[in-house]
């Protein structure tokens, strides 16, 4: 008895610890005052109005989805296409590849980003679009890797050899059989490179235009002016939004996953 209360109020705590800023942050998000600290006796939804209508914060959660996907897609790509590679090699050539492909992960980002800044620069990128994308499909490609990869070993490789054998070229053989198989690891992947993309703050700084704003740019800079900037309040109704979405991507997919589950366990 005595144990359970302990493990239960242990968990409490770290759930405290955790979400307590957040809940805290939805709270202000629906309060009148334009200073975190200093409560309003008004409440309201006027910041959420003040959000949709300041379009220079709706232009950069546009800006910030677009590069999310499209680099997130692009690593989705490489990194599957890395990852069959890397499975289908020599074990040696296989195991170069790998710690190869995992230095950007271990690498401290700040490093990576400005390596990606200068060559960039050497190859007359500059601080362009371009030069962002590739930013960010570096930050995210390692990733998809590591996804990948765990379900090409749980794959059975008959599969792909009675492909073959009844006929199929190596290409159909590859969208046929494997792709299939190794799904839920480039969804995987594909969801992780939208989150790390949509939250990287150092790789976007030194890659992107001075016009091109990012949600975690336009947030660091509207808060560099020691919180006094006129929109630091609607993204308070912003992060709000952003957690909200979370919550309910994490439920369905919960749902989901149970579902699939019972279904398995129903056919079996």
């Amino acid at each position: 008895m005595v144990k359970k209360i302990f493990s239960g109020g242990y968990v409490f705590l770290v759930l405290l610890m955790l979400y307590a800023p957040i809940l805290l942050l939805v709270a202000y998000s629906f309060n009148m005052s334009r200073e975190i600290g200093i409560w309003s006796s008004e409440w309201g939804f006027s910041l959420y109005a003040e959000l949709f209508s300041n379009e220079d914060i709706m232009q950069t959660v546009l800006n910030t989805i677009i590069l999310a996907f499209v680099s997130a897609t692009l690593s989705s790509i490489l990194g599957t296409l890395g990852a069959i590679g890397m499975f289908y090699s020599k074990q040696k050539t296989r195991k170069i590849l790998n710690g190869a492909t995992q230095i950007p992960i271990i690498n401290a980002e700040i490093v990576t980003a400005i390596s990606i800044a200068l060559v960039c620069t050497m190859f007359a990128f500059g601080r362009s679009y371009a030069s962002l994308l590739i930013g960010h499909v570096v930050l995210t490609f390692p990733f998809v890797v590591l996804s990948v990869m765990p379900k090409l070993q749980q794959m059975d490789n008959n599969l792909y050899e009675a492909a073959l054998d009844l006929g199929a070229t190596p290409t159909k053989a590859l969208f046929t059989v494997i792709v299939p198989e190794i799904l839920p690891g480039i969804i995987s992947g594909f969801l992780l490179a939208i989150n790390l993309s949509l939250d990287d703050y150092i790789i976007t700084t030194f890659t992107k235009p001075s016009t091109f704003e990012t949600i975690s740019t336009y947030v660091f800079d509207a808060y560099a002016k020691g919180g006094k900037s006129s929109s630091v309040p609607a993204l308070r109704a912003l992060s709000t939004i952003i957690f909200l979405v979370m919550i309910i991507f994490v439920v369905v997919r919960y749902v989901l996953s149970t579902k699939s589950a019972k279904k398995k366990e129903m056919k079996r």
